[in-house]
């Protein structure tokens, strides 16, 4: 910590209290106003077809990207998840199952197919374990 920084504190705790102390956040993070948070909250209530997308589906990246195109700022993928937790928004899973499901379908692959596939990871070689026997010469 460098004098001339304390000196800057104790200056500004002296023109304006504890207060004047409080840390504004990053400086090269770009804030986002009440009023544009309003802004992006429209927009995204427009849906993410309205913006392009193909589907219905908001992702942190698309909100990033409405936020980019309407706003002019450019957040992190992280500082967008921050920015939408802090305004009261949460990550959504679908409520219900698509109707289109097949449970059949679906029980016979978790008993058929996921046993090969999650079994095929680790298919011991000749000579790849320690357990392999060794040479009887």
């Amino acid at each position: 910590m460098s004098v001339r920084s304390v000196e800057r504190w104790r200056r500004a705790w002296r023109e304006g209290g504890m207060e004047a102390l409080r840390s504004a956040g990053p400086a090269n993070s770009p804030t986002v106003t009440d009023a544009q948070f309003a802004v992006l909250e429209e927009e995204l209530g427009k849906g993410p077809t309205a913006h392009g997308f193909d589907d219905q589906r908001w992702t942190l990246a698309r909100v990033q990207t409405v936020i980019r195109r309407r706003l002019r700022l450019r957040l992190s993928v992280a500082t967008v998840w921050r920015l939408l937790k802090r305004h009261g928004w949460s990550w959504q899973a679908p409520a219900r199952r698509a109707l289109e499901r097949d449970e059949h379908a679906v029980e016979l692959w978790k008993k058929e197919v996921w046993p090969r596939v999650k079994g095929s990871r680790r298919r011991p070689m000749p000579g790849s374990s320690s357990r392999t026997k060794p040479d009887s010469r």
